[in-house]
């Protein structure tokens, strides 16, 4: 959502929301509206589809995996493009991509790509997905191991954003907007359902205020919509969860200055 926004493809890009609660039937159309963030209803106005499941079995009826977003669905062939958030990302940000549409962003600068994808691979397996690796761990070990490394890692991001605004420079790219919805979800669930509490997101002053600034960036705010991610992650997983109550907090102001 945040590069679609960015790189105004708003109209040749539409997107139908998945309601945020979640079954053992996968992702679902239910027609239920939420009052923050995008959404509106949740159906599919262009297929008429109930759940996701039938974009996977329209692309492949022989798919036994697992039904996962987002989703980047060709309306003339009728079948699923890609359902990697990283990949996508990178459609959406090279010129020329998805029929020339859309405006160029500079998010992937060609004299950093290397450095771009060291950056991205650290953070993808040790705070994106570093998360989830404590939050699911079946042993106490495996949760140390995923603990440790997600925490050594934001501690440097916290170092790197110590002496620069962003994490390969002054520039915004694309591995500032992988890392930012990990960050804005960190204290409202990774740290509490996830038991990722070791420090909070606002206990780092850099990744704090980096954070903010990226939130406060045209058109982001509103991509964020906390109460449907806190109400996706506090009642679908009832083995984290099983009350399926949702916290009230933090409830942080992300729009407050930046001094």
């Amino acid at each position: 959502m945040i590069i679609r926004e960015l790189a105004a493809l708003k109209d040749a890009v539409p997107i139908w929301y998945v309601a945020p609660f979640r079954d053992e039937r996968g992702w679902a159309f239910t027609g239920e509206h939420f009052d923050d963030g995008p959404g509106g209803e949740y159906v599919d106005g262009l297929n008429g589809w109930s759940f996701l499941s039938a974009a996977y079995a329209a692309t492949d009826p022989e798919y036994s995996g697992r039904w996962t977003v987002p989703v980047l669905w060709d309306s003339r062939e009728r079948r699923i493009v890609n359902n990697e958030s990283s990949e996508i990302i990178r459609m959406m940000c090279r010129p020329g991509s998805l029929g020339g549409l859309g405006r160029s962003l500079g998010l992937l600068p060609a004299e950093q790509l290397d450095e771009l994808d060291r950056v991205n691979e650290r953070v993808y397996a040790k705070v994106n997905n570093g998360v989830y690796r404590a939050g699911f761990a079946r042993s106490q070990r495996a949760y140390e191991r995923a603990f440790d490394e997600l925490f050594e890692t934001l501690d440097w991001l916290e170092e790197r954003l110590s002496r620069q605004r962003h994490l390969l420079g002054e520039r915004i790219t694309a591995a500032d907007w992988r890392l930012f919805p990990t960050l804005v979800r960190f204290d409202e669930v990774y740290s509490l359902l996830f038991r990722c509490n070791r420090r909070r997101l606002v206990d780092y002053a850099s990744m704090w205020t980096y954070a903010r600034a990226l939130y406060q960036e045209p058109g982001i705010a509103q991509t964020v919509a906390l109460n449907q991610i806190k109400t996706h992650y506090y009642t679908s997983y009832d083995k984290l969860n099983p009350s399926r109550l949702i916290p009230v907090g933090p409830g942080y102001d992300w729009s407050a200055r930046l001094g």
